[in-house]
C-alpha cells in the first residue's frame, strides 16, 4: 500500500486518532463510554482514514475477520461474484446510509465501522469511496429513483440512517427494513424568514416529504428534528431535548451523527420523534434517554 507507515492508534481513553481527506475536523473530546474519533490536517500528503486502518490491521485474516472486513475482493483484486441467493433466505444485518458524501453521514460510517456493524452506503463516486473506506463499506454509486438499484441497495438492510432529506420518498417496498432514523432539519426550515427561508424552500418541501412517508411506511422509526447544524466539537456540551428548542437552537454535526448511532438499537414501538440541540443536560446512559423521549413522543 503505497504511503508511509500507519498513525493509526488505539489508547486507553477509546480514542481514535487519524487522518482524512474528506474534511478537516477539529478535535473532539469523548462521551462516557464513547468510541469516538478525532482527525487533523497536515501539509503532508495523507494516507486516507480507511488506508490506514488497513496498514494498522493488516496482519492477516484471522485480524481482519475479527474487525469485521468482509472478503469482497479475491487475490487477484476482482470483485467477487454478487450473491444472487433469495432474497427471504437472505440474513438482513447491515446498516445503510443514505448518504456517504455528506459530512455526518461520514461520521456515521466510522462510528459503524469501529462497531462493527455492517454498512452499505450510497455515494457519488464508488472508487473514491472504496478508497476512503476500503471493503468496510459496501459502497453503491446509482440512480435511487431507479427500482433496481434501489432494491439492490436495501438488500440485506435491517435499518436505514438518513443523514439527509431526499431518499426516504423513493423507497415504495419496506418489507426487512426493522428501523429508519431521520436526521431531519424541518424545524429550522420552518422557523426560517426571508431570503433565507426561500433558500430553504426546496429542502423543506424534501423534509416534510420524507418524515410524511416514513410516518405512513408502517416501519418503526425515529425522526431526530435537530437545531441548526454546526462545525463545532461534539462531547463537549450537554444536549436540551425541550419542545420547540430545534428552530432557535443549534447542535454539532459530530453530535448528530454520534445521536443517529445511538439510536440504532433503541427501536421504537411505531415511531419517535423528538428535538435536540446542544445544551445543559450530560446524558451517560442514552438507552435510558431514548426510553424517556419514547414515553413523552407524540407519535
Amino acid at each position: 500500500m503505497a504511503g508511509s507507515a500507519s498513525t493509526l492508534s488505539f489508547f486507553n481513553s477509546s480514542s481514535l486518532y487519524c487522518n482524512r481527506p474528506f474534511e478537516n475536523l477539529r478535535p473532539c473530546s469523548s462521551f462516557e463510554k464513547r468510541f469516538s474519533f478525532t482527525c487533523f490536517s497536515s501539509k503532508k500528503k495523507q494516507l486516507s482514514f480507511m488506508d490506514q486502518i488497513l496498514d494498522y490491521i493488516e496482519g492477516g485474516p484471522k485480524l481482519r475477520k475479527w474487525y469485521g472486513a468482509p472478503d469482497l475482493l479475491q487475490k487477484d483484486g476482482n470483485e467477487l461474484e454478487e450473491d444472487e441467493a433469495a432474497e427471504e433466505d437472505e440474513v438482513r444485518d447491515a446498516v445503510l446510509v443514505t448518504d456517504g458524501d455528506n459530512e455526518i453521514g461520514q461520521m456515521i460510517i466510522l462510528s459503524l465501522i469501529v462497531k462493527r456493524v455492517r454498512v452499505k452506503a450510497l455515494v457519488k463516486d464508488k472508487r473514491v469511496a472504496m478508497e476512503a473506506f476500503g471493503t468496510y463499506v459496501e459502497s453503491m454509486a446509482g440512480d435511487t429513483k431507479d427500482k433496481t438499484f434501489l432494491k439492490k441497495a436495501l438488500r440485506g438492510v435491517r435499518a436505514v440512517i438518513c443523514p439527509t432529506e431526499g431518499f426516504l420518498y423513493n423507497i415504495e417496498n419496506w418489507k426487512g427494513i426493522q428501523h429508519v432514523i431521520l436526521l431531519s432539519q424541518l424545524s429550522v426550515y420552518r422557523d426560517s424568514t426571508g431570503i433565507q427561508a426561500v433558500m430553504n424552500s426546496n429542502a423543506r418541501k424534501l423534509a416534510e416529504q420524507d418524515e410524511n412517508v416514513v410516518k405512513s411506511s408502517g416501519v418503526p422509526y425515529s425522526i431526530i428534528r435537530t437545531g441548526l447544524l454546526k462545525n463545532t466539537p461534539g462531547g463537549q456540551q450537554g444536549f436540551c431535548f425541550e419542545e420547540g428548542s430545534a428552530a432557535k437552537g443549534s447542535l454539532s454535526k459530530e453530535d448528530a451523527a454520534f445521536i443517529c448511532v445511538e439510536a440504532l438499537d433503541s427501536v421504537p414501538e411505531k415511531g419517535l420523534i423528538f428535538e435536540v440541540v446542544n445544551g445543559a443536560e450530560k446524558v451517560s446512559d442514552w438507552k435510558k434517554c431514548f426510553a424517556t423521549l419514547m414515553d413523552g413522543s407524540p407519535e
